[in-house]
This record gives C-alpha cells, structure tokens and sequence, in this order.
C-alpha cells in the first residue's frame, strides 16, 4: 500500500475537522502546501469568530500536523 501524499493526508485532517466548524456554521479550505507551512482559509461564520486564531492554533494546526508531522506552520489567509 503506498504512502498518501502530502495534500492527501491534509486533506484528511481537514475532513476531520470540517464537521466541528460546519456545526458553528463555519468551514475551512486548503489554499496552498508551501515547503513545512500549511495556509488555510477559515470561512463562513469562522472568519468573524473572535476564537477562530485559538481554533487555528489548536484544533487545526494540532490535527494537520497528527496527519502531517513534517508539517511546521499553520495560517490562515
């Protein structure tokens, strides 16, 4: 069995995550891989959302970089 990519297993993160940012009516989209960082677009109710860099920081980051360890940066566009 071959090793997902990068962007695969980047994307299975965000699957994971997706349904706890659909819940407060919000969602998250994959804008670029860049070497170790990861950007990310937080959309919907979740741009506005005062907790959205706490969000980023732990739930995001924490589940891309499970998926992904060589991962070193998470933001947000």
């Amino acid at each position: 069995m071959s090793q997902a990519s990068l962007t695969e297993r980047i994307e299975l993160a965000l699957a994971e995550i997706r349904p706890f940012l659909q819940n407060d009516g919000g969602d998250i989209a994959l804008v670029s891989i860049e070497e170790e960082k990861v950007v990310v677009r937080l959309e919907g109710a979740c741009v506005d959302c005062s907790v959205n860099q706490m969000t980023l920081k732990s739930g995001v980051a924490m589940t891309i970089q499970k998926y992904a360890p060589e991962v070193k940066e998470v933001v947000n566009i």
